[in-house]
């Protein structure tokens, strides 16, 4: 059973995530941030990965805690309901093309948390929505995940078109790497025995 769930509390932000990597895409998401809702039920659905989140942030403020935070959250909840990672595909890749927009994202479930993030955008807002804060999403999420992972918008005119290719890609590439490969069910996909976030493999 590849479950896990995780509550993170801060002074900023109340939030509890749990995920089934095994799942059908069911989602249940409440952020107070429609657009953010929006973002992650994408990447419930196109994953297959079974996603509740529930946040409370100072939204008062800015976006800004609550949409990190939930990065972190969920990352934590994927990294803990992965394991020791044995039997995992590992990697994954996916170009999502949305109307005229194009992004591929490339992910390596290493346990080597990095993110190269070739994402522009032309408006500083979507709805009432930072834009920048889409990489601090992508950020965290790598971070807490211990995932390795590349996005980069290859081109693209609309500003909601790219942000939403760049989650269904992540999606997709998720479900490929998070994916028992059965041909080495029991084995750790890395030639270290073990994938942490030391040395070369």
């Amino acid at each position: 059973m590849r479950q896990a769930s995780v509550e993170r509390n801060t002074n900023e932000t109340e939030i509890s995530v749990t995920v089934d990597l095994d799942g059908t895409g069911t989602y249940d998401v409440s952020t107070g941030i429609g657009f953010l809702d929006h973002m992650l039920e994408q990447l419930s659905k196109h994953s297959l990965i079974d996603l509740a989140v529930r946040a409370k942030g100072d939204l008062h403020i800015d976006f800004h805690h609550t949409t990190e935070d939930t990065g972190i959250a969920i990352g934590e909840a994927v990294n803990r309901a992965l394991g020791d990672r044995a039997g995992i595909t590992r990697y994954g890749s996916a170009q999502i093309p949305l109307d005229e927009a194009l992004t591929r994202v490339i992910v390596d479930c290493s346990n080597r948390p990095y993110l190269v993030w070739k994402v522009g955008f032309t408006r500083p807002k979507l709805g009432e929505m930072d834009t920048e804060l889409f990489r601090e999403w992508f950020q965290a999420f790598a971070q807490a995940a211990g995932v390795t992972l590349h996005v980069d918008n290859l081109y693209g005119e609309n500003n909601h078109h790219i942000v939403e290719s760049a989650y269904k890609a992540l999606a997709r590439a998720l479900r490929q790497a998070v994916t028992i490969d059965p041909r080495a069910a029991d084995a750790v996909p890395s030639t270290k025995g073990v994938l942490s976030d030391a040395g070369k493999d």
